[in-house]
């Protein structure tokens, strides 16, 4: 035991002081995820655009339990109703009812936003690898194939293959998927340039690794963080491109209920019936604002020059 004197003069004791393991400070252990997690949800325009996202999903999903009508079903004696009453956003020229229309819009939108971007990223991944590894004549060939479709505007390469194909989803799906692999590629081969000169990818190969084990299981996880990103944001993008087909004429079908059809529709309104594109228009910027969102959070989360 030992002697202390208090403040206030009196002689006190204090027990030995612990000893031990028990003496250090305990530190709590976090995982890769869990941190990437926090980071992620500290970043609220991240959650409002994951939440854009969700309920967009959802809304696409039950759009036959939130529809009030079928947006295929013509009225004629009820024609460019404005919103209220039983139709909430209004009616068109056919009669049709917008609220729904622009409800089972967001499948399409979603279909053929995400579908798009796959296709990009397969192409994207297997060319941009290829060249980022081999080098050489492989890469020089690959690369000149992609500076050719920079040259192409998106859209005027996405018209020429559905003026080929026929309009429809799959068409328009294909040729944006076909009109931007070039980004993707490009991006993925200046990550791999840099991760294949890495200490852990020399010594998979001076133990034997094949190049295809070596590319599949340490360049490419270690490469293709900034080309999700970029194409978790690009589905906005190519929604708005998608739309801009369908108001073009060359999208999918008029009488599908495509936002880029309304909009196309109330096109002759503009002045009268506003609201005929008004919501479409909405819908378009803040599905593509919610993608750019959530591309941006999973950036600052998964940077690790960001930490």
């Amino acid at each position: 035991m030992t002697e202390l004197v208090s403040d206030t003069g009196e002689p006190t004791t204090a027990g030995p002081a612990p000893a031990g393991p028990s003496a250090e400070p305990s530190v709590a252990r976090v995982s890769q995820w869990s941190d990437i997690r926090h980071r992620f949800f500290a970043n609220k325009l991240a959650v409002v655009g994951l939440a854009i996202i969700v309920v967009l999903i959802l809304v696409a999903i039950f759009a036959p339990l939130l529809a009030p009508y079928d947006p295929l079903k013509q009225n004629l004696m009820n024609t460019l109703q404005s919103p209220g009453g039983d139709h909430l956003l209004g009616t068109d020229a056919l009669g049709r009812d917008q609220l729904s229309r622009l409800i089972y819009g967001s499948r399409i939108a979603l279909v053929v936003g995400l579908a798009s971007i796959l296709v990009a990223l397969t192409i994207g991944i297997v060319l941009g690898s290829l060249a980022g590894y081999y080098g050489r004549w492989v890469d020089t060939v690959i690369m000149r194939v992609a500076d050719v479709f920079f040259a192409f505007p998106l859209l005027i390469g996405a018209i020429v293959i559905i003026l080929v194909m026929g309009r429809g989803v799959l068409p328009v799906v294909l040729s944006l998927g076909i009109f931007t692999w070039a980004t993707f590629a490009r991006l993925l081969r200046s990550q791999i340039l840099s991760v294949r000169e890495m200490d852990y990818v020399h010594a998979a190969k001076a133990l034997g690794a094949s190049q295809g084990r070596i590319i599949r299981k340490h360049i490419l996880p270690n490469s293709l963080t900034s080309v999700l990103v970029y194409g978790t944001s690009n589905v906005g993008i190519a929604i708005v491109a998608e739309a801009s087909l369908s108001y073009l004429g060359v999208g999918v079908d008029p009488e599908v209920a495509e936002w880029g059809n309304m909009i196309s529709a109330g096109r002759g309104f503009m002045g009268v019936k506003d609201f005929m594109w008004t919501y479409p228009s909405l819908a378009i910027v803040i599905t593509a604002l919610g993608f750019i969102l959530l591309g941006n959070g999973l950036r600052d989360a998964l940077d690790p020059k960001l930490r």
